[in-house]
């Protein structure tokens, strides 16, 4: 997933495919790469993968791959649904899967370091 990111030049892991299928192949909304679910970047994606990441033991990599998540959300002021090249925000800034995965991954990592003490 990390090595995905990395080529593609998403912004987190809640990058949906990569490689992307390409132009034209699709019509409508999808038939250029990195829009919607043809390699979008979307939080309520990625958040899951961060919650598995904790579940598994891989918390210092969660917290990192999190990160770009949240950086996301204080900047644009909201919770979009999925993220383009560059980190451009489309879709409602008040979509309550990506602040619930958010904030169930936040739990998670708050119940991790409860049971390190």
């Amino acid at each position: 997933m990390v090595e995905n990111v990395k080529l593609s030049g998403m912004p987190s892991i809640g990058l949906t495919i990569y490689p992307t299928y390409p132009d034209g192949l699709f019509r409508g909304g999808m038939s250029k790469p990195y829009i919607y679910q043809n390699g979008g970047d979307w939080t309520w994606f990625g958040g899951r993968m961060i919650q598995q990441l904790i579940a598994n033991g891989f918390v210092k990599e969660a917290y990192e791959e999190v990160r770009p998540m949240i950086d996301l959300v204080i900047k644009h002021h909201g919770f979009y649904e999925w993220y383009g090249k560059g980190g451009v925000p489309s879709g409602s800034g008040k979509f309550k899967g990506s602040a619930g995965v958010l904030s169930k991954s936040i739990s998670e990592f708050n119940n991790w370091a409860k049971e390190q003490q």
